[in-house]
């Protein structure tokens, strides 16, 4: 465990001690939880970032397709031999 500093504000403070209390937990349990569950939360992409980003895909799929599906498998089957070679690394 490791020691730390913050300083809240009142309003924040109040909260976290109900919370504790409500929750028969100690102040620093209710912390370690809240920053988990905020952590998680913010690796989730926001509304907007989704909307722009199902935006790009839209765009995307809407265009035609720059090279034949020969070409594509050509390239696929290129990657796997590399692949087995052992890639770069390889003599």
């Amino acid at each position: 465990m490791v020691k730390a500093t913050f300083s809240l504000d009142d309003e924040t403070m109040a909260r976290l001690r109900r919370t504790a209390e409500r929750l028969g937990k100690a102040q620093s349990h209710v912390v370690r939880e809240a920053v988990a569950e905020y952590a998680t939360r913010a690796d989730r992409l926001s509304e907007g970032e989704r909307a722009h980003l199902l935006g790009v895909l839209d765009a995307l799929a809407g265009r035609p397709a720059g090279r034949t599906a020969r070409d594509v498998d050509v390239e696929i089957r290129a990657v796997r031999a590399a692949r087995r070679r052992g890639g770069r690394r390889s003599a």
